[in-house]
């Protein structure tokens, strides 16, 4: 029996998407909000986050303990993480247990203790996640990255916000936020598994019938196009230099976005990409190397990500512009863009058989859709796009002169960098 997505938006803005598949044994369910690190003004930097982790430090009826052993107790997982436009909750687990996970969910994101002293314990182990962050090269160069690509943005702040701005957060904060950006259109929950769609509305109904009404919060807009390259580095006394580029990109509402998918995975998604193909498997100057694609409401961002000896750096990016300069000079072959478009449907097929992950899709279709886009027509479109509908993106997207460049290494060479994007 085939698997069935469905949605139904309630009177008060709340929208819930499931999809039945009949065939499965696990239930999994999110509940979403529209709102993230970009959402922010400075002063509350990181309080998306810091909510996140608040909501499951206990509700009226649970405490922090019992939360997790209510899921974990039956076999469940249950997370959650912040990104830059939106929060999710999501738990997985036997279908049996699915009313005692969307009770627990449903609890916590509705109830919010917000204990004063819950809030200082977690103030600190928030303060080590930012430090272990600081203390990791390769996330210590992405950090370098955003905030270079995007200065004065939203978007080029943390989204675990910095030790000055989580040491200013209280419960009074935590309240005015969260009452201003939670709401019942800003709200989607979805369930995918053995479940019932009529079920889970009646159940998920009742449980957040509380949310208020509002509107979605509103965001500053994408930055404009960068025109000139942006370079930062930072010396650390490390083994290994880690680098990592970004180019300015389409969002997801894009129509252009099957060809950028397509082309981001000929550049570096996956190990018969072209960069992974020239850098690790023919001159063996890396270890890993990869690009991915970062969409959003209103723009997004096409990044690269390398670990190497300080020695390869200028071979390395040589190697990166030199396959910019082909990608946008050189149609791509048919053979090369088949086996780009199958890996990508047959990647997203083989996903689409957990419930964790049509949640997932649910969840994100929605957020950035308004609907739910069903994956065979995403299929089609990505088996629509022609070379020439590469060479047109890649023309537009690998500009070295709106490239920017972050390395964390030892004795990074500003210089050369410098001297390479010179035009």
């Amino acid at each position: 029996m085939a698997n069935k997505s469905r949605l139904t938006k309630l009177s008060n803005g709340l929208r819930i998407a499931t999809c039945e598949m009949p065939h499965a044994e696990t239930a999994a369910m999110g509940i979403w909000a529209s709102v993230g690190g970009r959402h922010e003004p400075a002063s509350l930097n990181g309080i998306s986050h810091f909510i996140e982790h608040m909501l499951f430090k206990g509700t009226q009826r649970r405490s922090a303990r019992r939360i997790m052993e209510e899921v974990e107790g039956v076999g469940g997982d249950m997370n959650a993480f912040t990104a830059e436009e939106r929060t999710c909750y999501y738990a997985t687990a036997a279908a049996e247990f699915f009313p005692r996970v969307c009770d627990v969910l449903c609890d916590i994101y509705m109830n919010p203790r917000f204990s004063p002293r819950d809030i200082d314990r977690e103030r600190g182990v928030i303060a080590e996640e930012i430090l272990m962050y600081e203390d990791e090269p390769s996330s210590r160069v992405q950090e370098l990255l955003e905030n270079t690509q995007w200065a004065g943005h939203p978007l080029g702040r943390p989204i675990t916000g910095t030790l000055q701005t989580i040491e200013g957060m209280d419960a009074s904060a935590f309240r005015a936020y969260r009452s201003s950006h939670y709401n019942a259109p800003s709200t989607v929950v979805t369930a995918a598994g053995k479940i019932q769609h009529d079920e889970v509305v009646e159940k998920v109904t009742a449980l957040l019938s509380g949310l208020p009404t509002g509107k979605s919060p509103a965001a500053k807009p994408f930055p404009s196009r960068q025109k000139s390259p942006r370079i930062v580095t930072e010396a650390r006394d490390i083994q290994q230099t880690q680098l990592s580029l970004a180019l300015p990109a389409f969002s997801h509402r894009d129509e252009r976005r099957f060809a950028l998918h397509l082309l981001n995975v000929i550049l570096g998604a996956n190990a018969s990409s072209r960069l992974f193909q020239e850098m690790r498997e023919k001159r063996g100057l890396c270890y890993s190397v990869s690009s991915h694609w970062l969409s959003l409401n209103d723009g997004g961002a096409l990044g690269i990500s390398a670990g190497l000896d300080r020695r390869n750096l200028e071979k390395s990016l040589r190697l990166i512009l030199a396959q910019f300069d082909l990608l946008r000079k050189k149609t791509i072959g048919s053979a090369e863009l088949r086996r780009a478009k199958e890996y990508t449907i047959g990647s997203n097929r083989m996903s689409l058989e957990r419930s964790s992950s049509q949640n997932a899709r649910l969840g994100g279709s929605l957020l950035a859709q308004g609907k739910i886009v069903d994956p065979e027509t995403v299929n089609e479109r990505l088996r629509a796009v022609t070379p020439d509908d590469i060479l047109a993106v890649a023309r537009e997207i690998l500009d070295p002169s709106r490239l920017t460049i972050a390395v964390v290494g030892p004795n990074p060479d500003e210089p050369m960098i410098k001297k390479l994007l010179a035009p």
